[in-house]
């Protein structure tokens, strides 16, 4: 990471004052007043981070009834558009993905489309399929194409605009690929993509090249060159299940792929990664929940993106999986217009703790083809992370990564927080911008 891509750089200045014992800040430098004859003044450069980049307000308190069974827009929107369906089928999550909105008409029917989505929607299918369950439907605003969540999942006209540096390929995992379907870039770890489908597709998909086209299909022959690959490669002790969503698999299918995973001796754990609990939380099951518990250790990958996930079904869903011993993260994109907030992502992050799930990555957003509108600038997630730390407890501040393109892995961007060294002294900024010393002999 240089200066110029976090805009987090410090420079060296003279300073002026006479040498003493205090310490001074500003809102964009720090003044140390040190015993000669090292004294220096580190001024945080243009476009840091300031008192800008801190919350001006605390997001409203967490509250959570845990009683609910779902929320007055979810209940309205069944009424208005699914009035004859019965809890047993809107709670089936079979049924929510065969009944899954797709069509520009049923669009139509259920928003205020804007100009743009309905351009948006007119191309839908040539690069990236549209669904949406009617569940997540329920949760998007009907007139605001503004609306954080709308803007995740309903096509605009501008994805189907390339910007340079953007790849259908971004992170080169086809590169990657011994055996279809299977990405093995970390030395002890793999990436197994069980299926190309979801339930709703995420218009920021960084595997949009291949999602909803049928291209990877969850056949006995093609995981079973999978398997035998992890069999045959011992270094492996991790194993991402991914896809598509691999929840979407029934839950023989996927009790066998575990159980076939379970069954090579150097495996240590698997993981699966999803956003079944925030699209279609229907499918956490007991039934699907007494599989998970049969394969442990078993770790889990929770795609949120905005607090306006975290309904009661969803907190059901993750009080299922926690419940049954699965260990549950959450991964985050960074999206202009949807979360690129500290309060927005405090709030989201505080909710997720109370459902059980530790904010675990905030992703910069992939240079996917037809993403521009949804990337922000790299200072802009540092700066969520430096109105994060310190602000509320740790287990609420996730690591903000970027996934390298070409296949360079997960790069962990931190602001800088080291101010400089005095002798043996490391100087070091704390959250308030209060500067202190910690011995480090050189």
């Amino acid at each position: 990471m240089n200066s110029s891509d976090c805009e987090q750089s410090l420079t060296a200045v003279d300073l002026e004052e006479p040498p003493g014992t205090s310490y001074q800040n500003t809102s964009t430098s720090y003044t140390l007043t040190l015993s000669p004859p090292q004294v220096t003044q580190y001024k945080i450069a243009a476009g840091a981070p300031s008192a800008e980049a801190k919350p001006a307000e605390s997001p409203p308190p967490v509250a959570f009834n845990r009683r609910a069974r779902t929320t007055s827009k979810t209940r309205a929107f069944r009424k208005r558009f699914f009035p004859d369906v019965p809890d047993k089928d809107w709670n089936d999550w079979r049924w929510q993905s065969r009944h899954r909105i797709r069509t520009a008409d049923k669009f139509e029917q259920m928003l205020e489309l804007s100009d743009a989505e309905r351009e948006g929607l007119s191309k839908g299918g040539n690069l990236l399929p549209v669904g949406i369950t009617p569940y997540y439907m329920s949760l998007l605003d009907q007139a605001d194409p503004l609306q954080p969540l709308r803007k995740t999942v309903v096509p605009v006209k501008d994805e189907f605009i390339r910007t340079p540096g953007e790849s259908d390929d971004p992170l080169g995992e086809d590169g990657h690929s011994p055996v279809p379907g299977l990405v093995h870039r970390y030395p002890d770890r793999v990436l197994l993509l069980a299926l190309d489908f979801c339930s709703t597709y995420c218009r920021y998909c960084t595997r949009s090249r291949v999602v909803g086209h049928g291209e990877i299909m969850p056949n006995e022959k093609r995981l079973e060159q999978a398997f035998e690959y992890i069999r045959q490669t011992p270094t492996i002790r991790d194993c991402l299940i991914s896809g598509g969503d691999p929840l979407a698999l029934s839950d023989e299918k996927l009790d066998w792929m575990l159980g076939r995973l379970r069954e090579i001796p150097h495996l240590e754990f698997i993981r699966i990664g999803t956003k079944m609990p925030a699209v279609l939380p229907q499918r956490i099951t007991p039934s699907l929940c007494r599989v998970l518990k049969k394969h442990h250790p078993l770790w889990m990958s929770i795609h949120f993106l905005h607090g306006e996930e975290c309904t009661p079904e969803a907190y059901q869903a993750c009080a299922r999986l926690a419940d049954s011993g699965v260990p549950l993260g959450a991964q985050t994109v960074l999206l202009k217009g949807v979360n690129d907030s500290v309060n927005v992502m405090k709030d989201l992050f505080h909710r997720l703790l109370m459902m059980r799930v530790r904010p675990y990555y905030i992703y910069q957003c992939d240079p996917i083809s037809g993403s521009a509108h949804f990337r922000t600038t790299v200072s802009k997630g540092l700066e969520i992370i430096e109105g994060l730390r310190g602000h509320t407890t740790g287990y609420a501040v996730p690591q903000y990564v970027i996934d390298a393109p070409g296949g360079g892995g997960k790069i962990p961007l931190q602001p800088n927080y080291i101010v400089g060294r005095d002798g043996d002294d490391l100087l070091l900024r704390n959250y308030e911008g209060q500067v202190y010393r910690y011995p480090d002999p050189v």
